[in-house]
């Protein structure tokens, strides 16, 4: 018991710092978690300095992933923006409908709903979000309303990766994965009909959204239809086509006014823009798409090639460890201090270099932008990133800190705990525990690595289906994208908003919990057919 008190305090305490009436920046509030956290493993569970030390050089270095991946969104928006390609975006999509609620759909729900069965990585909030600011709608409620609606399409998302590389070490068959994803999927579906519609409350009041509400389901519905079709033979497909599906029928029932209040006035001829200059405008982000399409489909051999980890080149670094270089540029650090932590770079998969970078200055040159404008954009990426720099090497430092102990980490004692409590009651709980898992670490897939063997266990101790309290760990996964810090921090810094993911958290929190719930009464559901 004094374990579970000892290993909860800390997240506590960082809950409080971030949401209290003067709430502390979370630069702050993250590294002195972090160091928190750190004393108890040196001083409470006794591990030693050279484990601890470790852990927080990887966590540090972790760090350069998250950041690589915002620098180059910043980069990739400030270019649109100054070159005024955000701008024509903005008219061509108040073209199709002047309607807020169409929009925010369009581009915030079925837009990123692609964009993360493509990519994941916290993409498609760096990509929908500044375009949504583009048009008007105020920056934190846009953060607000981008984690929310990036929730249904995460089990599913970079080609299913939380799926079949979040489970594939339980040892699992195919069979089993597919019956995973699709009761995910179901699950998903189902709180769909429901969280866009939270999410749309925090950008537009409810009234707005009532007198829409036929397009927003209709909408949402476009998206989750083939979503679930597809859940039902594959699990690595289901968000990128459901949302490539999702966003062509968004479009064609916002162009028709489907759905959505009456304006008496027809927007569409006073905004009318040629084609080939929304192309132009478009340009970038669909050469974006393209390339984390291409790159993500296991089928064409790119992600085996940008993922290559034959050993090309090895450096011992003395006390640091050893540092390799593969066929891919994977940068990977083994034996740090002498421990078996480890930390490992895909330069070339993670989604910074490509496609981020190399579409930022193929975009620079086709808008012929000049060299003072060029250093613009870097010199705002650059002041933008700073902060959250150190929050992100706070939050890595602590998650790395409370995975150290193996089966008694505090991480894994707070999950023994849950199950212990619930018992054969388990199933009304699990998803949490997978929002607690994409919390800490800022990955569904992660959350999955790291909480699935446990969730395993419980299904198999208490006699619960296996493959249904996966699928709701796979589901808390996707959820707790609301709550994360690593995704809080990411989408305030591209949108340039400072020192407010105390109060973010406070009202993501509410759709997140409700998701449990809804999560938990299709699962009985569920084993009610079985």
């Amino acid at each position: 018991m004094t374990n579970l008190v000892i290993s909860v305090v800390p997240i506590l305490l960082l809950i409080w710092m971030m949401t209290k009436k003067k709430a502390l920046p979370s630069h702050l509030a993250l590294p002195l978690t972090a160091l928190l956290i750190g004393l108890l493993q040196l001083f409470y569970f006794g591990t030693d300095g050279l484990t601890v030390s470790a852990n927080v050089i990887a966590g540090v270095l972790s760090a350069i992933t998250p950041i690589s991946i915002i620098a180059g969104a910043i980069l990739l928006n400030r270019t649109m923006a100054l070159s005024g390609a955000e701008d024509v975006i903005r008219q061509w999509l108040e073209g199709i409908s002047k309607n807020q609620v169409a929009q925010l759909m369009i581009i915030g729900w079925a837009f990123a709903f692609m964009i993360e069965g493509a990519s994941g990585f916290g993409t498609p909030a760096a990509i929908a979000a500044p375009i949504l600011v583009g048009l008007g709608f105020p920056a934190l409620r846009v953060a607000m309303l981008a984690l929310v609606m990036n929730s249904v399409p995460v089990s599913f998302g970079a080609v299913g990766t939380p799926t079949w590389f979040g489970f594939g070490s339980l040892g699992v068959g195919e069979a089993e994965l597919l019956e995973i994803g699709r009761y995910s999927a179901l699950i998903h579906s189902i709180a769909a009909f429901v969280i866009p519609v939270m999410a749309l409350c925090f950008v537009v009041d409810w009234q707005q959204v009532r007198r829409n509400m036929g397009f927003v389901q209709l909408s949402i519905l476009s998206c989750t239809i083939p979503y679930l079709l597809f859940a039902q033979w594959n699990y690595e497909f289901p968000a990128l086509i459901g949302g490539a599906i999702g966003m062509t029928l968004s479009i064609i029932l916002a162009r028709y006014n489907i759905g959505l209040e009456k304006f008496e006035t027809d927007v569409r001829e006073a905004n009318a823009i040629p084609f080939a200059k929304v192309m132009k405008a478009m340009a970038p982000t669909l050469l974006l798409i393209l390339i984390l399409i291409v790159t993500r489909i296991q089928q064409l051999g790119i992600k085996a090639m940008l993922n290559d980890a034959t050993q090309m080149l090895s450096v011992h670094l003395g006390w640091l460890g050893e540092l390799s270089i593969s066929k891919a540029l994977i940068f990977k650090l083994s034996g740090i201090l002498g421990t078996d932590t480890s930390w490992a770079y895909k330069t070339l998969y993670v989604p910074a270099l490509i496609p981020f970078f190399v579409v930022v200055l193929i975009a620079m040159v086709m808008f012929k932008m000049p060299k003072s404008m060029v250093k613009r954009v870097f010199s705002e990426t650059a002041v933008r990133i700073k902060m959250p720099f150190i929050a992100l090497v706070g939050a890595l430092i602590m998650v790395k800190l409370m995975m150290v102990g193996g089966d008694h980490s505090p991480i894994m004692t707070t999950g023994r705990a849950f199950s212990e409590v619930m018992g054969s009651s388990w199933q009304y709980v699990a998803s949490y525990l997978g929002a607690l898992g994409a919390f800490f670490s800022g990955s569904a897939t992660v959350s999955n690595l790291t909480f699935g063997g446990i969730q395993q266990t419980i299904a198999n101790t208490v006699g619960l289906p296996e493959t249904l309290i996966l699928a709701l760990q796979s589901v808390g996964g996707a959820m707790g994208n609301m709550v994360c810090i690593n995704n809080i921090i990411a989408v305030s810094t591209i949108l340039g908003i400072a020192n407010q993911e105390g109060y973010i958290i406070k009202r993501t929190v509410v759709p997140m919990a409700l998701y449990g719930v809804i999560a938990a009464l299709v699962s009985v559901l569920i084993s009610a057919s079985l």
